[in-house]
């Protein structure tokens, strides 16, 4: 299997570790990540789309066409460039209309949207096209003992017509991820609420965008969680730098709590060490008890 993967920009510029961690466990699945040359932001969901609609599409489309020339699907490791591509590709799909439009401006630099390809989010390659089965197969360092609270982040559920991730108030799929590596997914309050980043809330006003971090950290530290766990770039920047900026600049008190992506408590527990998983370049130290598994 290939995937075209679409770094995105939080990915590349700020935790390297996320890039490095979903590259090496693919790697052990046989599944090879090709890259997209000339790729650029998604660009961002929500708010640059609600704007202007036509430049947001033709930028994704343009992402897209890329991808296609790779002849592969395409992964990432990003809610907001899933949000974007994804839907994109959709909307795209539905209305010839709109291909036509982007088309017109893409064949200016010699690209062309086909609509042959699918975005397809990391954490939904491993579910259902590995497998559960297969990744316990790959487990070398069960994570017993470990409880992972589980952040799911907007752009990964919602719309759910169109992500096809199942319910969007109770979602599965990430929890049942985490059990397959020996960790236990632990229930907490205010699970599926955003994590404050989104919708250029954390651009516009930090303080209150970082109260949701607050909550988030909050609530998990409250059952016992050792981690709290995404599977997007910008969520994950959000609660990692975020706890920083909480007590740094707005003088809050709380108990830190790590930040892990899932590809990098998968790679965890498949032998991989902190280091390779770029764990070590998170604000947010990991636990001994993370690090002694």
């Amino acid at each position: 299997m290939k995937y075209a993967y679409f770094l995105g920009c939080i990915t590349p510029n700020r935790y390297a570790g996320i890039e490095a961690s979903t590259r090496k466990v693919f790697k052990e699945f046989d599944i090879e990540c090709v890259e997209v040359p000339g790729a650029s932001c998604c660009p961002a969901p929500g708010v640059f789309g609600s704007f202007d609609l036509k430049t947001w599409l033709t930028i994704a489309a343009r992402n897209l066409a890329i991808a296609e020339e790779q002849e592969c699907d395409m992964t990432l490791t990003c809610n907001g460039c899933y949000g974007t591509l994804q839907e994109a590709n959709h909307l795209l799909q539905e209305n010839p209309h709109l291909v036509e439009m982007v088309n017109e401006i893409l064949a200016e630099e010699g690209h062309q949207y086909k609509g042959t390809i699918q975005v397809k989010h990391c954490v939904e390659i491993l579910h259902n096209v590995v497998g559960l089965d297969t990744i316990k197969e790959h487990i070398k360092k069960p994570l017993d003992g470990i409880k992972v609270a589980v952040h799911y982040g907007c752009h990964f559920l919602k719309p759910s017509e169109v992500r096809g991730q199942g319910s969007s108030e109770r979602p599965r799929l990430v929890d049942e991820l985490v059990d397959a590596t020996g960790a236990e997914s632990v229930d907490y309050k205010d699970k599926i609420v955003c994590c404050g980043a989104g919708g250029g809330v954390r651009t516009r006003d930090l303080e209150k965008s970082l109260l949701f971090t607050l909550d988030k950290v909050n609530n998990a530290n409250a059952v016992g969680a050792d981690c709290i766990l995404d599977i997007c770039a910008f969520c994950h920047l959000q609660m990692d730098v975020g706890q920083t900026e909480l007590r740094d600049k707005f003088g809050k008190e709380f108990e830190n709590i790590p930040i892990l992506f899932y590809t990098q408590l998968l790679g965890l527990a498949m032998g991989f060490t902190p280091d390779e998983l770029g764990i070590n370049m998170h604000q947010i130290p990991m636990s001994d008890k993370i690090l002694q598994i």
